[in-house]
């Protein structure tokens, strides 16, 4: 084992030379984000000004591109089809474990953290680990410094490899087993460390490939921590890039690090420039003989208005180049002025800001759309880390989607069951704000374009799309309950001129009124007031009466009164007055005709 773990050793160096410039850059990068660029740009700051007087703009930059860019898509099973609502509530499950596995790693605040790097880095790796403890897989982002992985020509990964540095006595507390080999420093013969201040640091190396996960100091002899196995035949990291000229990671303030310098320093001279202004030498004339100095200082002279001090003003070429540099640390950021407040309302329509912002907004949508893929993709390998490492076990647990708890009890291998592809959707209106995607999606909804279900999966704001649409479902049906409710009270004056006997009809809506004031659901309160009486034990034994033994003409009163002649109101036959007369026509001789009218009380 440990003639491999040399190997890998080995093979990881060669890997960081290759990286060598990549490395560089992001260390760059990371220290003018931390606040130490004096050690980026050494010679730049004086010494009395070590550090820059203007605001950190990349730094500003990454965290408001990040907070745009690092937002939960829409997370669904594959198959999640709307139409198909057998499809649908099947894969309905599957979505929620989907959804448990993003919340209960905390996806939602951790993709800030994720935008962050790889905006910064041009990468950012999400490794999948299983939590034994939770018993669930977890979804770590990973550090992008000290990270190195290597792809085949389809784009998958073949190794993924991370070096770390840990103090020997943090490794000793870690695996007490290999105290001796680790406190023992193998170059220098009787030499012991991790006790008192002998407590060096040290590269710890985690190797990822398809077999196994391997942990081991290549300082100690390529001494081998851990070995785990891996159990899903594949890598368990996503690897989210952001797309490159050369297929190197390239962030996206690398061009931008020396403009920024230059502002920096202009910044300091023109302080200076300033400083020495204030404190320029008093010019006086020669009959001057004495010199006051502070305030409400008194000089006697002849010509008191050639008193004054040197004129040192700072150069307008000096302003235009502070504006030069500006303009150029924007345009590199590809940062727009409207996000920073700084354009002039009273010149610039909306459209016009809309088109400065264009730029900005594709770049978010492209930063989500890579991002994206990677979320998708590792909630695919959790998936079936959770299926392979617990298939039996039944779990119950809880979540929330778009701000809607839930509850779920799920066996991975009865409701995964093999089933790992997982849709992520940021919709077409990534990048957009909030009011012009909401504003777009209402224009496209009005002709028809788009249905409703599709508004509600891109509309800005949180929402459980599923949930919701049940809601909407039954307001709607108690709506039209209610409605009915109340047609059924308005016809209560023609069932008593007909006479019907509107009792039973009164009664059931005041059983309405009393259900309700006692919190009952409109649909019960409706079942139990309209629910028919239980038949009299005369009536159980007499059974149904066949429609042929019914009386001709003899119809039921509306609300369950006595039978009336003529159905329901209508004279013997079935026919009024009016409509034997209306058959005679203008000649007063009858004609032969047959209908048939169907008529029943309200």
């Amino acid at each position: 084992m440990a003639e491999f773990a040399k190997n890998l050793a080995d093979r990881v160096e060669v890997t960081r030379r290759k990286n060598v410039d990549r490395d560089q850059r992001m260390k760059a990068v990371a220290l003018i984000r931390t606040g130490h660029a004096e050690q980026v740009f050494k010679g730049i700051f004086p010494s009395d000004w070590p550090k820059p007087v203007i605001a950190n703009f990349i730094d500003v930059v990454a965290k408001d591109t990040a907070e745009m860019v690092g937002v939960l898509p829409t997370l669904s099973a594959a198959g999640d089809s709307v139409l198909d609502e057998s499809k649908r509530s099947k894969q309905d499950k599957l979505s929620r474990i989907i959804n448990y596995l993003a919340y209960s790693s905390r996806l939602g605040t951790n993709l800030v953290t994720a935008a962050d790097r790889m905006v910064t880095y041009g990468f950012v790796p999400l490794r999948v680990e299983a939590n034994f403890d939770s018993q669930r897989p977890h979804i770590h982002v990973d550090e992008c410094m000290g990270t190195y992985f290597e792809e085949d020509r389809w784009g998958e990964l073949v190794s993924y490899s991370r070096v770390m540095r840990h103090r020997i006595s943090t490794l000793i507390a870690m695996y007490p087993e290999h105290e001796a080999l680790l406190s023992k420093d193998s170059s220098i013969a009787g030499t012991y460390y991790g006790v008192g201040k002998n407590d060096p640091t040290v590269d710890v190396i985690k190797w990822m490939d398809r077999d196994k996960t391997v942990l081991f100091v290549p300082q100690r002899d390529a001494l081998v921590l851990s070995v785990t196995p891996n159990e899903i035949g594949r890598i368990p990291v996503s690897i989210a890039k952001l797309p490159s000229l050369d297929g190197e990671a390239r962030g996206q303030f690398d061009d931008t690090l020396w403009v920024y310098a230059a502002k920096a320093r202009l910044a300091l001279l023109s302080l200076e420039a300033t400083q020495k202004a204030v404190e320029a030498p008093i010019a006086v004339p020669q009959d001057v003989q004495d010199f006051a100095f502070g305030p409400d200082a008194i000089l006697r002279s002849q010509s008191p208005e050639r008193i004054r001090r040197v004129s040192l003003e700072l150069p307008q070429s000096a302003m235009i180049e502070n504006r030069t540099l500006d303009d150029e640390l924007k345009f590199g950021a590809r940062f727009p002025e409207a996000r920073a407040g700084q354009v002039d309302g009273s010149v610039v329509t909306g459209r016009g800001v809309q088109a400065l912002m264009g730029g900005f907004d594709q770049r978010i949508k492209v930063a989500q759309a890579m991002l994206g893929e990677s979320i998708s993709e590792a909630l695919s390998i959790a998936l079936e880390v959770d299926e392979k490492y617990w298939p039996t076990l039944k779990k119950d647990v809880h979540a929330s989607v778009n701000g809607s708890p839930y509850e779920l009890t799920y066996t991975p291998a009865k409701d995964i069951n093999g089933k790992y592809t997982v849709t992520q959707e940021y919709g077409v209106m990534a990048g957009l704000d909030p009011n012009r995607a909401l504003v777009w999606m209402l224009q496209a909804l009005g002709p028809g374009l788009v249905s409703k279900s599709f508004v509600r999966r891109n509309l800005p704001v949180n929402m459980n799309v599923t949930e919701e649409e049940k809601v909407i479902d039954v307001e709607k049906l108690r709506d039209a309950a209610m409605m009915g409710a109340q047609q059924y009270a308005q016809a209560i004056p023609a069932m008593a001129e007909q006479g019907g006997d509107p009792v039973t009809v009164i009664k059931a809506l005041a059983s309405m009124i009393e259900s309700r004031k006692k919190g009952v659901p409109i649909e019960k309160a409706i079942e139990t007031a309209f629910q028919p009486p239980e038949p009299t034990p005369a009536e159980v034994a007499q059974g149904p009466i066949a429609p042929e033994a019914q009386p001709q003409g003899m119809g039921e009163a509306p609300g369950g009164g006595a039978p009336m002649p003529g159905g329901g109101g209508q004279p013997p036959g079935g026919q009024n007055m009016m409509q034997l007369l209306a058959q005679l026509g203008s000649s007063g001789k009858g004609s032969m005709s047959a209908r048939t009218m169907r008529q029943s009380p309200i």
